[in-house]
């Protein structure tokens, strides 16, 4: 069959090579079908520990200063102008990073993309602890933020290691725990600064002292990830690419394919209103309820990490929600799993924008944060399903998109003094419930959307769908065929009704 070069093909050599074992059971992609959260089984499991806790130390590290402001602020002379453009600067540059990103996990692998860039954004947490005016703030901010990228190779990952079936829960606890550090750098910084302090350093010094925690923790990760990662089930992208077990793809190609699919941009927009919100509120939070409670420093950090804290259960509730939907109904399960739960975030947001008491802000808070965070866990459960080839891209995008959100809301909101905390909160709210409506646009042939059912047409198949993103003279290459495999595992996504029907699909001619 000519230059045959896929993931899982035959060999090029006349030698058919044993079939690689696993502690875990798998499909014919090699991809786990259970979830063992507790195993480190390699690959899979291994895999998934070293994402997520490397998606976490990068967390830590870009949210390590608010939970801190009040004291950088005093010791930097930053206005409430500074405060927010820093704030802004943290989630801007890895709108770009996150595209990047995207597109190095197709072209070079998770393992390489995510070690590369969390390392290369380690130095600026460090200098963090030199800082001394507005504008050097700024700067470390926005340098530290572009670390926030590894949350694509981190989604990439994941659903290049587990089963259509399983990969709504992988991908939701692996970001959720990611996501974690944005609560646990709130508990970790304030109590590293009391320890410093009262070892008998200023607190002006105290809080330089502690980046180097996070600092440490970033470059530990990475070099887990890049010492112990691997790509693919099968092995590492270079050395698949050696034996020719897998071809290297064309950037030109993988980026055309992504720009021209609709359903990625759709999820990179609703993702900017829940992912989005997620940041935008760990930037204010712990200031918030500083102020506007008047609290002390270390109260206001232990209550706003609780909105970060939820992450180690609602992301990974949201990915469990949508495999269950999944389940059940298919896709359109998936669909309208998402718009429910990020709905009601909306409503949520807007009443903790509206309360004055402190013990009914911090109980909307903490259900609000709930409620936001597993609308990001449904958004990656339908995300992997929209391209199999361009999937890093669109992860990609779809992460942007959480960035151009937060972006996009500390601008209008956040920034400056025009509008109060609490006003602020209340207007995001409103766009959450604007910004999730498109996801009723969303529609798959073979399995429809949430106003409407599959296509009757005998070409709406899944192998047609993913096959398309192929050309011709690619296809009589044999390089779609992984894809094909891919496609009859994602036949789970009918819902049960339909996979115990009699089916009629055709065998397409490309196969």
């Amino acid at each position: 069959m000519g230059s045959l070069s896929i993931e899982h093909g035959d060999n090029v050599n006349s030698d058919v090579a044993p079939p690689r074992k696993f502690a875990l059971a798998v499909d014919s992609e090699n991809k786990a079908t259970e979830f063992r959260l507790f195993s480190f089984a390699a690959p899979h499991m291994r895999t998934f520990h070293l994402s997520w806790f490397s998606f976490f130390s990068c967390f830590v590290s870009t949210f390590a200063a608010p939970p801190l402001l009040p004291i950088i602020r005093d010791n930097l002379n930053l206005t409430s102008t500074d405060i927010g453009n820093a704030g802004i600067a943290s989630v801007s540059g890895a709108v770009f990073a996150r595209l990047v990103m995207g597109s190095a996990c197709d072209l070079v692998g998770p393992r390489l993309a995510s070690s590369s860039l969390i390392l290369i954004t380690t130095p600026p947490v460090f200098f963090t602890a030199c800082i001394n005016s507005p504008f050097s703030y700024f700067l470390v901010r926005f340098l530290t933020g572009f670390s926030l990228a590894s949350f694509v190779s981190c989604q990439f990952w994941m659903s290049s290691m587990f089963n259509p079936t399983k990969v709504g829960v992988a991908n939701g606890v692996a970001a959720g725990w990611g996501n974690l550090g944005g609560g646990a750098t709130q508990l970790i910084m304030p109590l590293v600064f009391e320890l410093i302090k009262h070892m008998g350093s200023t607190k002006f010094t105290a809080w330089r002292i502690a980046f180097f925690i996070p600092g440490v923790m970033q470059t530990v990760s990475a070099l887990g990830v890049m010492i112990l990662g691997q790509d693919l089930p099968d092995g590492n992208y270079r050395d698949l690419m050696e034996t020719g077990e897998k071809t290297k793809d064309s950037f030109s190609r993988v980026f055309a394919n992504a720009a021209k699919n609709y359903r990625g941009w759709i999820t990179a927009l609703c993702y900017g209103y829940c992912f989005g919100v997620e940041l935008a509120i760990d930037n204010v939070i712990a200031e918030y309820f500083y102020d506007r409670f008047d609290l002390n420093l270390r109260t206001a950090g232990i209550i706003a990490a609780s909105f970060g804290m939820a992450n180690i259960v609602s992301r990974p509730g949201g990915g469990f929600l949508s495999d269950f939907l999944a389940a059940r109904f298919g896709m359109r399960g998936r669909l309208w799993g998402w718009w429910i739960v990020q709905t009601l975030g909306g409503v949520l947001c807007i009443w903790l924008g509206k309360t004055s008491s402190l013990s009914l802000a911090i109980f909307v808070m903490i259900v609000f944060s709930v409620f936001v965070q597993a609308a990001c866990g449904l958004a990656f459960g339908v995300v992997p399903f929209i391209s199999r080839r361009s999937l890093g891209l669109v992860s990609g995008m779809t992460g942007g998109g959480g960035n151009v959100g937060a972006v996009i809301t500390q601008l209008l909101f956040f920034k400056g003094t025009r509008y109060t905390k609490e006003d602020g909160i209340t207007y995001m709210g409103i766009m959450i419930l604007c910004c999730t409506l498109p996801i009723m646009l969303i529609y798959f042939p073979m399995w429809g959307g949430m106003l409407f059912g599959p296509s009757s047409k005998e070409d709406a198949t899944e192998e047609n769908y993913y096959a398309a993103e192929w050309s011709a003279e690619e296809k009589a290459r044999g390089l779609h065929l992984n894809t094909i495999k891919f496609a009859e595992n994602s036949k789970g996504e009918r819902g049960r009704r339909r996979r115990l029907a009699p089916t009629t699909d055709a065998t397409p001619s490309h196969v």
